[in-house]
């Protein structure tokens, strides 16, 4: 099976901006009134709590070849759990505005919840892009460093120096 650890990385960032235009673009409809806005909003959600699904089962392969000791181990399950979280939030956030519009009762206390629902499905995966953030940025997981030159013998650079400077003798 090919590996798979680098599809998580690429895939975490689309359900952020999704969420996050979504949200805006909800907060624009309240605002203004204007229902192209809210449409936009609904439909950036689905489109979001489909990328956060897509992240949190990507992630479950993320980790693999990670060896979870000490304070990455800590990083790790903080990040986790806060997926899940994001996961669920997300979720129940669609699966409400998705029975409200369906339902057409897209008005005062409904679309109070759903706003709410909404946010906190937003707050929740910035919250979990953080923990991410730290996971690269603090722990170095999954970070390689080759620099694009692959592995050299020990060696090598020890003879390519003495072989140029054999030519200038």
């Amino acid at each position: 099976m090919p590996d798979l650890t680098h599809i998580h990385p690429m895939l975490v960032h689309f359900p952020i901006a999704l969420l996050m235009v979504g949200f805006l673009s909800e907060t624009i409809g309240l605002i203004t009134k204007k229902e192209f806005f809210s449409t936009a909003g609904f439909y950036l959600l689905l489109l979001g709590a489909t990328g956060v699904g897509a992240s949190y089962l990507s992630g479950q392969n993320a980790g693999a070849g990670i060896t979870e000791v000490g304070a990455l181990k800590l990083a790790l399950e903080t990040h986790e759990g806060a997926a899940e979280l994001t996961l669920w939030l997300a979720i129940v956030a669609a699966v409400v505005r998705i029975a409200i519009v369906l339902f057409k009762k897209y008005s005062g206390l409904y679309r109070v919840a759903a706003y709410v629902l909404f946010f906190c499905a937003v707050l929740s995966v910035a919250r979990t892009g953080f923990y991410g953030g730290e996971l690269v940025y603090k722990h170095a997981a999954g970070v390689q460093l080759d620099f694009g030159f692959g592995s050299l013998p020990a060696d090598s650079t020890a003879t390519e120096s003495e072989s140029k400077k054999e030519d200038k003798d």
